[in-house]
Order: structure tokens, then sequence, then C-alpha cells
């Protein structure tokens, strides 16, 4: 005799039945229903017919500011990335725009994220709510610049990849609240969404590795000044910084929210979209108002940046998605997850890539599509390692080996900067510059086929004190690969970068 199949919602609709059928008139999807008692990571949460007793009140309210705190750690960590960086410059005595750092070169005396010991850099700060709409003259000959906002969104690019081409121009960058004035027919306009912006500029070492003749392109032809004193512009003032000792990495403990909420209090409102300002608001930091959590909230947020960091570290030197990785089975891999400097998936059909977003402003600066788009012989181009070639982190303690295959596909010139994952800038050692390039570093020995070895560790190898970089016992450290200039090769990976390999 043939027996009727009973579907699985049948038999969910009879054990309702059953069970409900004294306290409901009709049936009652199960899944509806929270037990008396749920044990959870967060806690046990105790309830009478769904109503929730005090403690479980308190723990869940807590557990909400908790993941609260850590997502405005992970989301906005790029305004306290570049607060800090702004914060750090007028430590040094650039204040405003009439002022500028020259990093000429980038000694590991600063804490600066992931800085680049073999370019010249010219690094200022520039509030468009105090001069109004700002005239920034670009030199030609200059290398790489950016703009970016208090955000730390892409605004401009100067130099060879924006649209003066390396030809020099003036850039008339507008405020969130400023009309463009009406005659700007000799200049590259853009409007920034934010008060402070951050003008990053590159150059480059002489043929002969000597940073003077960069020196002098920025002292004779960077100019910043207000539109409105367009016909009397201020001196321009240019402060050698690379040697001295200052700070530009945000805080890795509750000391963040109040980077953060000095962001939030000087910018528009409109800076952040209506999300992210609630986002925010949740844990007390909102425009107007006093940020005063309470001890037990600041207890909270603490545990939540701590939470945070450990996400972002654990991502740091081994990130899990495979995508960002140059080469099946090598270490290397891109700071620049997915291949867009908004870290959008397909395009943005597949959203933000969030975990690459945070991978790149816990360790690096600068956002421009310059390091993202095949620009042939423009730009840079960027490869980070933070593990030998068995997959272990590089340890300051032991000696490696990293062989640098013949003909770099770099017009410019290529870089090997080691850095400290505590700090995330250089490796500071006996070795004020740790790291070796192209240019500067004309005493590298070159094997007989053209590739060169690289060593790392706390002492050289017999013989090979020009192509050592040292290392600290005791510590850990990742290096960056750069190419300025990159060429085909590097795009089409018929050049390719080798792991770095561990001695003895």
């Amino acid at each position: 005799m043939a027996v009727a199949a009973v579907s699985a919602s049948d038999r969910v609709v009879h054990a309702q039945q059953s069970q409900v059928s004294k306290s409901y008139t009709t049936p009652i999807p199960e899944e509806i229903f929270t037990p008396d008692t749920v044990k959870t990571s967060a806690g046990t949460f105790r309830f009478f017919d769904g109503m929730p007793d005090e403690a479980t009140v308190r723990t869940s309210f807590e557990n909400l500011k908790f993941i609260r705190g850590y997502e405005t750690f992970l989301t906005l960590m790029p305004a306290a990335s570049i607060e800090m960086l702004r914060h750090g410059h007028a430590e040094i005595g650039v204040d405003d725009h009439t002022k500028v750092a020259l990093l000429s070169p980038l000694y590991s005396n600063p804490l600066f994220l992931t800085g680049n010991t073999d370019t010249i850099y010219g690094s200022t700060f520039f509030n468009l709510q105090d001069t109004g709409p700002m005239v920034i003259e670009i030199p030609a000959g200059l290398g790489p610049g950016t703009i970016n906002d208090a955000f730390f969104r892409f605004v401009a690019d100067t130099g060879a990849p924006g649209p003066d081409k390396g030809k020099g121009g003036k850039y008339l960058i507008l405020g969130p609240d400023d009309t463009e004035p009406s005659n700007v027919g000799d200049y590259f306009v853009f409007r920034s969404p934010t008060y402070s912006n951050w003008l990053i500029l590159r150059a480059f070492l002489d043929s002969n590795g000597k940073p003077d003749k960069a020196i002098a392109n920025y002292e004779n032809g960077l100019r910043l000044y207000p539109y409105s004193q367009k016909d009397n512009p201020p001196q321009m003032s240019f402060i050698k910084a690379g040697e001295k000792v200052f700070n530009t990495v945000h805080a890795n403990n509750f000391e963040f929210f109040n980077e953060l909420n000095t962001v939030i209090q000087r910018e528009p409102i409109a800076f952040l979209d209506p999300e992210l300002r609630g986002l925010a608001s949740s844990i007390g930091l909102e425009k107007g108002k006093p940020f005063a959590p309470s001890p037990q909230d600041r207890e909270i947020l603490e545990e939540a940046i701590q939470v945070g960091v450990a996400y972002v570290r654990s991502d740091m030197g081994k990130p899990r998605n495979q995508d960002v990785y140059f080469y099946p089975g090598k270490q290397w891999f891109t700071p620049f997850g997915g291949g867009s400097y908004e870290w959008l998936v397909d395009g943005g059909k597949g959203g933000r890539n969030l975990d690459a977003r945070n991978n790149f402003f816990w360790g690096y600066t600068v956002n421009t599509p310059a390091m993202v788009l095949k620009m042939v012989g423009v730009g840079s181009q960027y490869g980070v390692v933070a593990t030998d070639s068995n997959g272990v982190y590089l340890d300051g303690s032991k000696t490696y080996k990293f062989t640098i295959d013949k003909d770099v596909p770099a017009k410019d010139f290529w870089s090997m900067v080691v850095y400290d994952p505590q700090t995330r800038s250089e490796l500071q050692t006996g070795q004020l510059l740790p790291s070796k390039n192209s240019v500067r570093n004309k005493d590298i020995k070159a094997n007989a086929d053209g590739s060169i070895d690289l060593y790392f560790g706390p002492n050289a190898p017999a013989g090979q004190e020009a192509n050592w970089i040292e290392t600290v016992p005791g510590k850990g450290w990742f290096a960056v690969f750069r190419l300025y200039g990159p060429l085909q090769p590097w795009f089409d990976k018929t050049w390719q970068l080798n792991d770095i390999q561990p001695l003895g």
C-alpha cells in the first residue's frame, strides 16, 4: 500500500501545533520563537516569554556598543590616519599651506606609515575653510603627486599621472562650500568634500643618487596660496624634516577615538554620509557635541579597539584574500586588493572589499589610482611581503637572501625598503636608511647574470656589506618592493619577484 509523502513544511506545522496549541489560536512558525535561555559568545541571555531580564538588557547593549566601536575603528580608520599625518606635520612646524616638509630623504627617525627612503617627498596640508579656493603651482619635472581629503579619499593627481602630464601647471582646489571663480581657464580645477587636505609630492634622486636637484625644484617652483592672493602670493618655507623625530601614526587604543573626534568636529557634516555619521554618533562621536563616554563605555570602546587591531594585524602580513597575491604559490601581494583605489569588487557590483580597504589603511598612505591602474612608464607599483618562501613571518634574528632578477622593469628606478610591523614605519637600526635602490646605491654588487642578491639579517654575510639591509634580533620585519615608471613586463608578469629565502 502506497504511503503519502509528508513534506518538511507539514512536519514543522504538526510539530508547532503540538507545541503551541495551548498558547496560540493558530500555528506559529518555530523560527519566530526565542528560547528562555540562549547561550552565545557575547554571554547567556535569559527571557520570560521573549522578554529579557535586566542582565540580558545590559549585556546586549554593551555588546552593541562594542560592535559599533569595533566598526567605527575599522571603517573610519582612514580619517584618523590622515589626521595624525596632519598632526605630525604641525609638530615640526608645517602648520599651514605656506610651509612644506621636505623629506629628503625620509630616514627611519620619523614614524610614517611605509614611507619611502628613495624618493624626495614634499608634503603639506591646507585648510580650505580658512583659505577659500587654493592654488597649487606644480613645477615641471616632479614625480607623481596626490591630493587626498580628510577621509583619505582621492581628490587629484599631479605630475606625470595628473592632467599636467609632468609639464607642471596650476591647480585650483575648491572646498565643499566654495563657488568656482569665473575665470579658471589656466587652472586644473578639482573640488574636495573636506576642508583639510593633504598634498604629497614625490621627486626623484638624480643619476648620481643625490637629492639636490629635486630640492631646488621644490624650493624654486612649488607654490601654494589662496586664489584671493593670486596677485600677491605669500612666501613659502621649506622645512627639511627627513631626520626629525615626529609621529604621524594613529593610536591603537582609546586615544584613536579622540583623534577621530577632531576630524568630525572640524569637517562639514556632509563629509560622511548619514550611515557613517550614525555609526560614529552611536558611540558618542557627533559634530557639535562633546565626546565624553562614561568609564564603563570607555572600557568597552578600548576593548573594541584591541579586537580590531588583532584583526588588522592578522591580515597585514598574510592577507586572507587570495586575489591580492601576485603569483600562485608566492608570498608577494599588492596593498591595493582588487585593483581598485576605492576597493570596489567587480566595479562595485560586489560592493566594497572591506578586508582590502582595512589592510591598506592600517599599513599604508596615499590613495591614488596611479598606484593601481596600468600606466606603463608612469606612476609606481608596489609589492609587499612579510613572510619567507615557506610562508613563515620574517624574523630579524635570522638571515635571508632575496634575488632580484636582471632587467627590472622600472623606467625610473626600483627600491626595497624594510619596515617595522609594530609601527608600520621604517625599521630603526644602525642604518638610517633601511633600504637599497638602483639609483642611490651604486656600490651594490650584481651577479654574473645581471641579477642582484640582497641580504637581510642582524649581521652582513662576509663580503656582502653593500648588498645588506640590517634587521633587529627579537623583532619582525616586512618589506615593500617599488617600481617607479613600471614597464610592461611587470604588468604581464613575464618578470616576477622572487620569494625571500631563509639561509641556514
